[in-house]
């Protein structure tokens, strides 16, 4: 019976401690234990429907340059390494630490955890979201991968302004690849 009542407390514990999480802004944004940053781009996707970006694209040094009008179904493709850097699934609910410094909201991998999001970084301004950056890294025997992730939001209108991401793959007995993606929405 004693064992039970303190599997309770502690279960109740740790339910009060997922939910007094940090408060996400925006609208149409859930509240769950980190910020949620899949329903934050998808929205970004829906609000950027049919906007023109001017996206360059380098991979291992080639650069291409090129403008387009992008779809909302674009822009999900466009912004997958974020939406695969979200963190709210149930069996990541302990696995990151949250702190809030200044004006920026950290969620941090543990230690001891096992997850291929080293860290999400969101920035605010006077409550909203301006900038949310991220670093996945994995590795195995054979490859290692190391992504780095950031949306900057224009203030006014609430909508990205622009973005970067940068991905280095290493495979054993081959040369390491760097791309590296960078858009500017036309507002």
């Amino acid at each position: 019976m004693m064992k039970l009542k303190t599997f309770l407390l502690f279960g109740l514990l740790v339910f009060a401690a997922l939910s007094c999480g940090p408060k996400e802004s925006g609208v149409g944004l859930e509240k769950l234990p980190y910020f949620d940053l899949k329903s934050f781009v998808n929205l970004q996707a829906q609000r950027l429907n049919e906007k023109s970006v001017l996206k360059s694209s380098r991979i291992n040094g080639e650069e291409e340059t090129a403008e387009q009008v992008y779809s909302e179904q674009d822009w999900k493709e466009e912004f997958d390494a974020f939406i695969q850097a979200d963190i709210n699934t149930p069996s990541l609910a302990l696995s990151y630490s949250t702190e809030v410094f200044h004006d920026n909201l950290i969620h941090r991998l543990l230690p001891d955890e096992k997850g291929k999001v080293k860290e999400i970084k969101v920035r605010y301004v006077r409550d909203l979201p301006v900038e949310v950056s991220f670093k996945l890294q994995e590795s195995n025997l054979f490859f290692s991968a190391t992504t780095f992730g950031s949306i900057f939001i224009n203030q006014q209108t609430q909508l990205v302004d622009h973005y970067s991401i940068e991905t280095t793959q290493k495979v054993m007995f081959l040369k390491p690849t760097n791309i590296k993606i960078q858009g500017v929405v036309r507002q």
